[in-house]
């Protein structure tokens, strides 16, 4: 992973650890799966607005249709899963499962993928990160783990644990098929599409969908599509179909870390000595995992 990549990794796991705060935020005005739903048919139009201005290849008769739906199917799976998990439990736990995806995509990379296998190094690496992740969401506090909210955060833990098996599935997908040949945008289309649609009809078998959005709320929602879904997972495919998934999927380990300064940074919240900790057990497991 050179350091242009390694860069713009960091940068997105940095918009990640924002956007479970944020996500959780917008849950109070709209209902979870219609919130995924609204981002995803309002990041359709702006990512393809932007692909027809810039004259991206765009095409769904290049063999890709039926893989894109999959992928897409995939997608709506995931942000279904994950928006659910954050109106059941905290960010911190949600972020701990949900962030197990690097090591299913690089179980899955060692049996699909010549030439990205698993080796003792790399093991160490991921198994550093995610004690280092373990070590600041296991501090023994959860903000939000009153006692009416405890009966539920198992639930919401395995919808996370689900999602980020979505993820994986996204990744592996992309990187494996015909789909690693298509524009980053044109993979973006086909999960935004497929998504917007899927999520928007099911939205109403889980209640209302309309809860309490307030002008805060609508600006939080604005910057979940334009930055998050619209340009972050374009860069995050591009960067995808040129770097090996698995050491590309690890940074992401970083993401929860970064959702934790983020509460820090806006909420206030305590930055303690597990979280520094953390952070260096974090940097020594990715090195490991990208070390030529």
């Amino acid at each position: 992973m050179d350091v242009y990549g390694a860069s713009l990794l960091v940068g997105f796991s940095v918009i990640l650890g924002l956007n479970q705060a944020l996500v959780k935020l917008v849950n109070v005005g709209f209902a979870p799966v219609f919130q995924s739903g609204l981002r995803s048919a309002c990041a359709f139009i702006l990512v393809l607005a932007y692909a027809l201005i810039m004259r991206k290849r765009l095409s769904v008769r290049d063999g890709s249709l039926g893989l894109g739906i999959i992928n897409g199917l995939l997608f709506s799976g995931e942000f279904c899963l994950l928006f659910l998990a954050l109106d059941l439990t905290s960010v911190s736990r949600v972020s701990l499962f949900f962030y197990t995806m690097p090591l299913w995509v690089a179980v899955g990379a060692h049996f699909l993928i010549p030439g990205d296998t698993l080796n003792a190094r790399r093991v160490l690496g991921l198994a550093l990160a995610v004690a280092g992740i373990s070590l600041v969401l296991f501090d023994g506090s959860d903000a939000d783990a009153t006692g009416g909210a405890r009966a539920s955060i198992g639930f919401g833990d395995i919808l996370a644990l689900l999602a980020s098996l979505c993820w994986a599935g996204i990744a592996l997908l992309t990187r494996t098929t015909r789909l690693s040949e298509v524009t980053p945008e044109m993979n973006l289309l086909y999960q935004l599409a497929v998504s917007a649609i899927v999520l928007l009809l099911i939205a109403p078998l889980f209640g209302d969908t309309i809860r309490e959005p307030t002008a805060v709320i609508l600006v939080i929602f604005a910057f979940q599509v334009i930055v998050v879904a619209a340009i972050g997972f374009v860069v995050w495919f591009w960067i995808l179909s040129i770097y090996p998934v698995s050491k590309m999927a690890s940074f992401s380990l970083l993401t929860p870390v970064f959702g934790i300064f983020s509460g820090w940074l806006i909420f206030d919240d305590a930055l303690p000595a597990n979280f520094i900790a953390a952070l260096l057990l974090v940097g020594a497991g990715l090195i490991l995992v990208n070390r030529r």
